[in-house]
């Protein structure tokens, strides 16, 4: 009786261990997000952002289990111009997309369709997820998962009109097509990772853009 009591007694310490310790389950079946930055790395991103009078909060490292984390994340405050959506995400994908809004972005909406862009519209940074889009491919967690990566969905003008990725991207109006096309050659050449409409339909109404050091521009 007593072995009996000494043995239910540890196995319920056990459960209680597993219940109060255990990380949050990765997405079935994927792979872990590589790439995270030194800590050196992320001081001169913090000190690049500052220099460029970025407001911007530095978020503490966070590791949510089963490769979902946000290490050398920020939250972008004032960039100076509004942008919807945004939440933590890594500082080198947020010193990319301030450089993007700035001189690609807003200097490409005033001389090609004549208005100013006003207001940036996101789907979000930081989410746990595998890759959208791998049908047949083994599961892989996306940048998102890190906080690695920003989608881009539209583009308010000053004018009223409303530049959107899902509507907008195969427009009857050419100016508004040359537009979208010069901003996604842009965001090449900051990104390494840069997914449109044009590579599968999982992406049919946003940019994806991430800091991952590839070289993969669609």
């Amino acid at each position: 009786m007593v072995k009996r009591v000494i043995l239910l007694l540890a196995l319920f310490l056990a459960a209680c261990g597993r219940d109060d310790k255990r990380p949050p389950p990765r997405p079935s079946g994927s792979r872990p997000t590589l790439n995270i930055p030194t800590p050196a790395e992320t001081r001169a991103c913090f000190a690049d952002l500052s220099r460029a009078g970025i407001r911007f909060s530095p978020l503490p490292d966070r590791d949510y289990g089963g490769g979902c984390s946000l290490i050398g994340a920020v939250q972008l405050i004032d960039i100076g111009l509004p942008v919807s959506g945004i939440r933590g995400m890594r500082c080198g994908v947020a010193r990319a997309f301030v450089g993007w809004a700035r001189n690609a972005i807003a200097p490409a909406a005033r001389q090609m369709l004549g208005s100013d862009v006003v207001r940036v519209e996101t789907m979000g940074t930081y989410a746990c997820r595998n890759v959208v889009g791998r049908s047949g491919r083994p599961a892989k967690l996306s940048g998102h998962a890190s906080g690695n990566a920003v989608d881009v969905s539209a583009f308010i003008l000053r004018d009223g009109r409303r530049i959107s990725i899902e509507k907008d991207w195969a427009s009857s109006d050419p100016q508004v097509r040359a537009f979208l096309q010069t901003i996604r050659g842009s965001a090449c050449k900051r990104y390494g990772t840069v997914l449109s409409p044009d590579y599968n339909a999982a992406h049919y109404n946003h940019l994806h853009l991430e800091d991952d050091r590839a070289t993969f521009c669609r």
